[in-house]
């Protein structure tokens, strides 16, 4: 039984609520908004917005990296990065009661993620990643068996490269939530690729 607080198997990244105005009335339950790039009033709005639209539907929103805006915003849950830990005041982020999953890569970042008790612990790129460079290399299947052991309970989320075909053998391998990108925002029709995933993971 994983302690995913009743989170979906299926866990797509926008990085705009306009992605929402388009996917959320097809069935997305969760849904992380990575904003990148933007002046911070900006970033702000797009925030506000996306957690109203989810709220409107009830889907889990995480926000990726602003964890101040998110407590300003009275979002539930944050999702950071290794480098994001250096700066983040965990402490303050507990208080808020926020909701935490943490990115890992290796051992070492795996340990410090599980010393900040996360909700979940993501890991990536499973496979090979077109999002963003990487140091890392593909993980593979044997290292989602290998964290879900480590873990156990806690809720293991694979990320990178992740496509329909690959999602059945992330899950058999331990994962209990797929995180998608470009594989929905870089097709030709994302809408019908979403519902492809929808019906995948359910």
């Amino acid at each position: 039984m994983s302690l995913n607080h009743g989170l979906d198997r299926f866990y797509p990244i926008f990085d705009h609520p306009d992605w929402l105005e388009r996917m959320l009335p097809l069935g997305v339950k969760l849904v992380q908004m990575r904003i990148k790039d933007l002046p911070a009033t900006d970033v702000r709005a797009g925030l506000h917005r996306a957690q109203q639209l989810c709220d409107a539907v009830g889907a889990t929103m995480v926000v990726n990296d602003y964890w101040e805006l998110a407590i300003d915003l009275g979002c539930s849950w944050i999702h950071l990065g290794q480098e994001d830990l250096d700066d983040a005041d965990m402490s303050a982020i507990r208080r808020a009661g926020l909701n935490i999953g943490i990115s890992t890569h290796d051992e070492e970042e795996l340990e410090r993620a599980l010393a900040e008790q996360p909700d979940y612990v993501a890991l990536g790129p499973v496979y090979p990643t077109i999002l963003k460079k990487m140091k890392w290399t593909e993980q593979g299947l044997d290292r989602v068996r290998k964290w879900k052991d480590r873990i156990g309970d806690l809720s293991l989320v694979g990320i990178g490269g992740m496509n329909i075909d690959r999602a059945p053998g992330v899950f058999a391998a331990g994962a209990d939530i797929v995180s998608v990108v470009t594989d929905i925002t870089l097709n030709e029709a994302p809408e019908a690729r979403l519902k492809d995933w929808i019906e995948a993971t359910r």
